[in-house]
């Protein structure tokens, strides 16, 4: 140790013959070490890798599970005397450095400086690692920052959100390359590690890049990037609503698609036909998923690139915005040893989320759980999960017949597209399989005549089905500019009794002045009872099965919606919008 301990106090400027007392202490860190139950063997392997003392020896030690992170700091901070900062201050932070200094050298060496109106510093995680802290210094042309130590994950967190807010936008960044020629524009690309990372001058490359990355900073879903005569248009679709961001000449459209489909490993020379792809993108620390669909139009290709955050965590049943009656029904029916529960809506209203937090809900180590999906859009630790691929002829109807051999409890199908597939469920469910699955369908009663026509014959619809639940997505108001205001008389007419006050989003820059931040989830949860499956079997109508869930205490959508307007989740507007289609005259 007396290598650390000797440059530590040199770089801080210490007398040395405080140095060499200090030295004579370096044993005593062993000590610690072993008192905070780092066995002798695993000090010896890390002084045989990493020479005593050298950079990277505490890393070895938490890699090896000798000791925890955060235990293996406090002992580095009272040794050394180097503050430990669980959390690092990020309000106000000086971004300025980020331009003279590589994100992937900051990666690569563990530390970040913390400039701030009241702190100046450099955070470690590695105190022995001394010589880039003061390279560090030099680049910044402030030799007087102190040290303090803090955790990788802060750390890293720490870089990615500084780089993150140093980025440019794409509209910015184009007033640089409008003047570039189409040759500029063109250029060979390879696969693109962080983006954050990049360090290509080609201006194209940069200008995909910003797209991108500010797609993920918006939390849009979805990037359209669409030719028309004059222009090209890009547009983010950001809670379910397009919003144009940025209107580029002509001429850029030819390079910015060859750009995309070669990174999606498309044929950039079809240009007559519609390709599909994918590409894996790293954004700082996120995983993004980025789906890729190129069609044909009369003014050029039009590409559509659909983005899913795998770094998101899985959402709970909590997490939904359902009630908690709801959940504990949802609760009890997950957790049946058989039947077949059906999530349905159109297309983005949620259904796989839903399904996701149903079986994150039910997964323990003592049941199999399997799901087909098309695609799989998030890895769920301890579950098998199957990628649908019809050009080699796995779909979910052959992917369901395998998975029947593989001893299942439980088994989610991504949707029920056809009489195969549905005949296939049905008789899963009645052999003793919980299954899971979705329908694109209005609401929840509706779903049981899809299956009828589909083919299934409504006494098998009834013996099986156990519930329905429909859903859909409606924004909810901007916390940062939420207000109330008196309801109009025609929003009256929807409300339940007298209402005095509604909410309403004014709009701010944290909303994009839309006054909408983010989406909750409104239900609709058909129970199956006897009657109802009475009712199947007699092919009454959807509107008579609906009419008596409602008599037993059924939430329609729009009756769940109102609950979230009332409670000033949202608005009627929205409500009205994803349920029905009479909300015109709805005006605030």
């Amino acid at each position: 140790m007396s290598t650390i301990h000797t440059a530590l106090n040199v770089s801080a400027g210490i007398d040395k013959n405080a140095a060499v007392s200090e030295e004579k202490k370096a044993s005593s860190l062993d000590e610690k070490l072993l008192a905070a139950g780092v066995s002798s063997e695993m000090l010896a392997e890390a002084y045989s890798a990493k020479g005593k003392g050298g950079a990277g020896f505490f890393e070895l030690l938490t890699r090896k599970k000798a000791i925890d992170e955060i235990p293996l700091l406090r002992i580095l901070s009272e040794h050394f005397s180097i503050p430990f900062w669980r959390e690092l201050p990020m309000e106000s932070i000086n971004i300025d450095f980020t331009q003279s200094v590589p994100i992937h050298y900051l990666k690569k060496h563990k530390m970040v400086p913390i400039i701030t109106a009241e702190t100046q510093v450099i955070a470690v995680n590695d105190p022995a690692n001394f010589q880039p802290a003061d390279d560090l210094r030099l680049l910044l042309q402030t030799q007087n920052l102190p040290m303090v130590l803090a955790t990788q994950d802060a750390i890293t967190a720490a870089i990615n959100l500084a780089y993150d807010m140093s980025r440019s936008s794409a509209k910015d960044y184009f007033e640089e390359m409008s003047e570039a020629t189409a040759d500029d524009l063109i250029s060979e690309i390879s696969e693109t590690a962080d983006l954050l990372d990049e360090t290509s001058d080609a201006p194209i490359i940069k200008l995909v890049n910003l797209l991108v990355s500010g797609a993920i900073k918006d939390r849009a879903s979805d990037i359209h990037v669409e030719p028309y005569s004059g222009n090209l248009k890009i547009r983010y679709r950001i809670d379910g609503i397009l919003y144009d961001i940025l209107s580029l000449p002509r001429r850029i459209q030819s390079p910015l698609t060859s750009r995309l489909k070669i990174m999606a490993k498309l044929n950039i020379a079809e240009k007559r036909l519609p390709q599909d792809g994918r590409i894996e993108l790293k954004i700082a620390d996120r995983l993004v998923d980025v789906r890729v669909s190129v069609i044909p139009t009369a003014f050029g290709e039009r590409v559509v690139l659909r983005l899913l955050d795998k770094s998101g965590n899985i959402l709970m049943l909590s997490d939904l915005g359902m009630h908690d009656e709801r959940i504990k029904l949802l609760n009890r029916l997950i957790k049946s040893p058989y039947g077949i529960i059906l999530v349905t809506g159109p297309t983005g209203s949620g259904k796989t989320t839903t399904l996701y937090a149903a079986l994150s809900t039910i997964n323990r180590p003592e049941i199999n759980i399997i799901t087909i999906e098309d695609p799989v859009e998030y890895q769920l630790k301890g579950i098998g999960q199957i990628h649908v691929n019809p050009k080699i002829a796995l779909t979910f109807a052959s992917g369901l017949r395998s998975i029947l051999r593989q001893d299942p409890d439980i088994i989610m199908v991504g949707e029920i597209r056809d009489y195969e597939t549905a005949e296939i469920a049905i008789q899963a469910s009645l052999t003793g399989h919980l299954v899971l699955s979705t329908l694109h369908t209005t609401d929840a009663s509706s779903a049981v005549i899809r299956l009828a026509d589909m083919g299934v014959e409504p006494f098998l619809v009834a013996s099986s089905l156990s519930a329905v639940l429909a859903q859909r997505l409606v924004r909810t108001l901007c916390p940062h500019c939420r207000e109330t205001y008196p309801p109009t008389p025609a929003e009256r007419a929807y409300l339940p009794g007298p209402v005095s006050l509604l909410y309403r989003g004014v709009g701010c820059k944290f909303c994009r002045e839309s006054g909408y931040l983010g989406r909750i989830g409104i239900f609709e949860l058909l129970m199956v009872d006897g009657n109802i499956r009475q009712m199947i079997s007699e092919r009454v109508s959807v509107q008579n099965i609906k009419c008596y869930a409602v008599e037993k205490g059924m939430k329609t959508l729009f009756m769940d919606g109102l609950n979230k307007v009332m409670q000033g989740s949202t608005t009627l507007q929205e409500v009205l919008r994803v349920t029905q289609k009479d909300y015109a005259d709805i005006s605030v």
